[in-house]
């Protein structure tokens, strides 16, 4: 008989718990006797190359790719669970993989951010949200009041959308304490521009 397969998002803020929930539920599978994979984009290398590390360093082997198409190179034919950590960092072809693996009878756990550091939606994140069986949003604490927190605040680096950093460049801010702008750097100009003028 064929497996129903569905699929999964945990979705929310730096340091909210996406990575250490998803590895919590990996691991609640692997007790229940299920073949597991965890696979992650190659560019995040935070923390290991070959493991996927929530922020408080519990580790679970993981496979990084390019490519999210790269996946079906290393998915096993006994595997149930699928685990894809990051998943803002792939392209949008990240939802039509998470369909065509639950159509196998996998389930499939993504965790990823939902927003960028401007606030905006970060695809394919909203998109595997809209999709998906289960949706889960964690919160982080906000680093500025302590109340909960929903939003990423970019604290220096380049504008760009992806950029793969830990506590030196991004915190967790509630929706009043977030601003959509790089703060350090904006302060650093500002510094600069002050000197300048002699202000």
């Amino acid at each position: 008989m064929m497996m129903l397969g569905w699929i999964e998002v945990i979705a929310g803020s730096m340091y909210s718990g996406k990575t250490e929930e998803l590895i919590k539920r990996v691991r609640r599978s692997e007790f229940a006797k299920m073949k597991s994979q965890v696979f992650k984009p190659i560019i995040d290398n935070r923390y290991h190359q070959t493991h996927v590390a929530s922020h408080d360093q519990t580790l679970i082997s993981a496979t990084p790719l390019k490519s999210i198409h790269e996946i079906w190179d290393h998915l096993s034919d006994d595997t149930q669970v699928v685990g894809i950590d990051e998943g803002q960092f792939f392209t949008q072809d990240l939802v039509q993989v998470c369909r065509d693996l639950s159509a196998r009878g996998l389930r499939v756990i993504v965790a990823g951010l939902d927003m960028d550091w401007k606030g905006q939606p970060f695809e394919p994140i909203p998109t595997l949200m809209a999709i998906a069986e289960d949706v889960s949003k964690p919160r982080a604490i906000c680093t500025v009041c302590g109340q909960l927190a929903t939003y990423t605040q970019k604290l220096k680096g380049s504008d760009s959308q992806i950029e793969v950093g830990s506590q030196n460049n991004y915190e967790a801010r509630c929706r009043q304490h977030f601003s959509p702008e790089i703060l350090f750097q904006n302060s650093l100009d500002l510094k600069l521009e002050n000197h300048d003028t002699g202000l």
